[in-house]
């Protein structure tokens, strides 16, 4: 069984941070969500793994990931052109494919789930789709099922006749690529991968599912990504702290769960709970706590107030002289600046 990971997309929601960086790149507890899904694939012994890129992505992805080696994993760089849809994405891999069976992931899903149980139902059906249940489908793509196959799938659908909505993990054969060539655009001009699944049910071929009370997330936004940190800082650092033995901390109170990565200083300051750093960042009396810090930022003097719920990229530099806000949101892209002065 091979893997294939679908990383092509633009992630404008995602702005300003993905305007510097693919959004596969983006970092959750300090490691790309792109690292995640190869670690999953390589867990359950796929070591053939594709990724489908937009050519202007390669020399960033490739830097961080290279060929696989340090996976363990072999990885073959595929690309789409234009943004037209998973589907579209999925056809300019059949000829990595090459009739074996795979696993789907979205570049920008999280999963704790295994990807075993999705395997394993590939011994009798044709496709299996992960399903999670949510309180609000008519937000997702809704599936509705009979025993164990699913019969019918919904985008968004008003009166939803089922909880269970996509998650984004996929298994199939690789008779999946003969029903995206016969796929037309979708209303919002795109190939949908789940209108070639629907052309598999009215073959009757059988469609399973795999249901998953894990964490999932969708990291499309801002809000996601912070959520998305929350858990996956759970995971990673089981009720303690993660810190890099190539940083400093001097006079600083932790409140777990932190992670710092290497290269940073940090000096009269609280940090945390749900505080993850990246590496090359200088805090010096500074509160922070629920957000997420990349690399080589400089916060320094703003003292009792407090930066919560923030995401900063590379090189942001905030400084203040006495105390500008009780809490305060920041959400700055790179190489961003903010200060105040008391007056």
């Amino acid at each position: 069984m091979k893997g294939l990971i679908v990383c092509a997309g633009k992630g404008s929601r995602l702005r300003p941070f993905t305007l510097s960086r693919p959004k596969t790149m983006i970092p959750v507890a300090n490691k790309a969500i792109l690292f995640y899904e190869i670690e999953k694939l390589a867990n359950e012994g796929i070591r053939d793994i594709g990724i489908v890129i937009h050519p202007s992505q390669e020399a960033m992805i490739y830097e961080e990931a290279g060929d696989g080696e340090k996976f363990g994993v072999t990885l073959t760089y595929l690309y789409q052109n234009e943004p037209k849809g998973i589907a579209d994405a999925v056809a300019v891999a059949e000829g990595f494919i090459q009739g074996s069976d795979f696993v789907l992931m979205l570049g920008d899903n999280l999963v704790k789930e295994p990807l075993g149980p999705l395997m394993d139902q590939m011994i009798t059906a044709e496709a299996c789709i992960l399903l999670t249940k949510v309180a609000n489908p008519q937000q997702f793509g809704v599936a509705e099922i009979n025993g164990d196959e699913i019969v019918r799938l919904v985008e968004k659908p008003m009166y939803p006749k089922s909880n269970l909505v996509i998650v984004g993990v996929y298994a199939f054969k690789s008779g999946i690529f003969d029903q995206i060539r016969n796929l037309t655009a979708s209303a919002r001009g795109e190939l949908e991968i789940t209108d070639a699944i629907q052309r598999l049910i009215a073959r009757n071929s059988k469609v399973a599912f795999v249901t998953t009370n894990q964490n999932v997330s969708d990291v499309g936004n801002t809000e996601r990504w912070l959520e998305a940190n929350i858990w996956m800082m759970d995971d990673v650092c089981q009720g303690g702290n993660v810190i890099s033995s190539e940083s400093t901390l001097i006079n600083c109170i932790l409140h777990e769960p932190v992670i710092i990565g290497p290269g940073c200083r940090l000096e009269n300051c609280t940090i945390g709970p749900y505080v993850s750093i990246m590496s090359g960042t200088h805090l010096d009396d500074c509160i922070i706590d629920h957000s997420i810090l990349l690399r080589d930022i400089t916060i320094s003097g703003t003292g009792k107030s407090i930066i919560s719920s923030s995401i900063l990229g590379d090189k942001v530099c905030i400084s203040g002289s006495g105390e500008a806000f009780a809490k305060g949101r920041f959400i700055l892209g790179d190489l961003s600046q903010f200060s105040w002065t008391e007056s």
